[in-house]
């Protein structure tokens, strides 16, 4: 039937290692070293992020406010038309 994918090609002096899916631990130390690893990546990133995060929605807030209010008219333009 042929050669399997990983087998194509015969080397040598090469040595491989495979170990099956079944063998391997999918989450080996995830309460141990997985969740205070992300609190310590986290906590190290957030001064990083949060500052430029928080200036841009506050220029973006108030460009959004300023543009309303200059859309609308004056009514004080308006009082002696008559």
């Amino acid at each position: 039937m042929g050669k399997h994918f990983g087998n194509l090609a015969r080397m040598r002096h090469v040595i491989t290692y495979s170990l099956s899916p079944f063998e391997q631990r999918a989450f080996p130390n995830i309460l141990s070293h997985g969740v205070p690893n992300v609190g310590r990546r986290f906590a190290s990133q957030v001064l990083k992020v949060v500052p430029p995060l928080a200036i841009g929605y506050l220029i973006y807030s108030w460009g959004t406010e300023e543009f309303e209010r200059l859309k609308r008219k004056n009514p004080a333009d308006y009082e002696n038309e008559h």
